[in-house]
This record gives structure tokens, C-alpha cells and sequence, in this order.
């Protein structure tokens, strides 16, 4: 999948506010500062001119953020015609970050739980994991919500880059086993160099079409 155009719609602040359209949505989770803004803006094409806000402050988005993309596909129909695909990515708040004020980390679960189990054309959710430590108890956690809604989840696997070789080839079978999948079921990714941005934008894709198949 190529990104064409990417835009900013509009932001959620509140659980019981809807999403600025009702395009197909993929969202984006992970805890604060596991790489997520970087990962968005190495994905959709913008590591010199940021779209997503990248903080050193973890955990200072407080809403969720929509931004409308345009992109091409090669056709499943062949032909080479490439197929135009639009949603919405949503950049969910970074949860986890235990020095935020307890009213901000209150506010966070209602307002992330009310969006994925809200009414919305939703295909799933990219869930970042920090390779270096793996998933978290707070990681854990979303997962278990994940599964509990019937969301489909890729798992992208950030900061591959920051590993060595032979960190590497131990690291990743660990972290795909703590996930419960299989390897092949994990993107190793790096937001420096670009890794695993082919592979991610072409599952994404395939949420897209999923539903739209069946």
C-alpha cells in the first residue's frame, strides 16, 4: 500500500464524542513512549515534516487524534490497476505513564475503552510493543480488552534497530511467545530506518478489505 495524502480531521476528547467521518477506521495503541508517533509519521511518509506529535514528554496526548488518509493498493481483482483505500488512522492516547496526574490516567481508560467498543467502522488496531522489554502488564491489559471485543490486532514491534543481531534473534521469538502468537505474526519495526513499514501498511490494507469482502 502506497500512501497518496494524509490530513488532519479532528481529535476526540470525550467518550461520548464521534468520530469526524465515517470512513473505515485502523487505530494505533501502545503505551506512552513506546514510539507511536514516530511509527505513524515514518508509515505515512512525513519523518521530516511531522504530522503525528512527537513529545518528550510521555504521555501528553490526551485525546484521540484522526487523521484522514488516501492510498493505493495493487487490486485484488489483478489487472494492475492499483485500488484506492481511504480511512482514517487514529492515534490513540499512550497509556502507562505512571508520573501523569491520577485525574489525566482516569480520564484516559474511559475515554481509549469508550472509542474500541464504540459503534464505529473500526477494522482493527496496531498494537506496539516495545521489543527491548516486551509487552507490559498495561500491555497486557489491552490486550486482554482486545480480545475480549473481538478486535483484530497486528502486533508491531518497536525499536528493533536499537538491538543487536544476536539481541535481536533472542528478543523477538521471546516477545512474539509472551504475545501468544506465532513469529510471523509480529512486525519487527524501526521508526530510524524505516524496517517494517512495507510489511504494516500492507496489513493494514488487508483490515481494510476484510470486511469489505465479506
Amino acid at each position: 500500500m502506497k500512501i497518496k495524502r494524509v490530513e488532519f480531521a479532528g481529535a476526540m476528547g470525550r467518550p461520548d464524542q464521534l468520530p469526524p467521518g465515517t470512513l473505515p477506521q485502523v487505530a494505533f495503541s501502545g503505551r506512552s513512549n513506546v514510539g507511536k508517533s514516530s511509527l505513524i509519521n515514518r508509515i505515512i511518509g512525513r519523518t521530516r515534516t511531522q504530522l503525528a506529535r512527537v513529545s518528550a514528554t510521555p504521555g501528553k496526548t490526551q485525546e484521540i487524534n484522526f487523521y484522514r488518509i488516501v492510498s493505493e493498493a495493487a487490486s485484488v481483482q489483478g489487472g494492475g490497476i492499483p485500488e484506492e483505500l481511504e480511512f482514517f488512522l487514529v492515534d490513540l492516547p499512550g497509556y502507562g505513564f505512571a508520573k501523569a496526574p491520577v485525574e489525566q490516567r482516569m480520564k484516559w481508560r474511559p475515554l481509549i475503552e469508550g472509542y474500541l467498543g464504540g459503534p464505529h467502522d473500526l477494522r482493527g488496531v496496531v498494537q506496539l510493543i516495545d521489543v527491548r522489554q516486551g509487552p507490559t502488564p498495561d500491555d497486557h491489559r489491552m490486550i486482554q480488552y482486545l480480545s475480549a471485543t473481538g478486535l483484530p490486532a497486528l502486533f508491531a514491534l518497536t525499536k528493533v534497530d536499537k538491538l543487536k543481531s544476536n539481541e535481536r534473534e533472542r528478543q523477538l521469538p521471546k516477545v512474539a511467545a509472551s504475545l501468544g502468537v506465532e513469529i510471523d505474526q509480529v512486525v519487527p519495526f524501526s521508526s530510524l530506518n524505516g524496517e517494517g513499514t512495507e510489511d504494516l501498511l500492507d496489513s493494514i490494507a488487508a483490515l481494510l478489505r476484510e470486511e469489505d469482502d465479506e
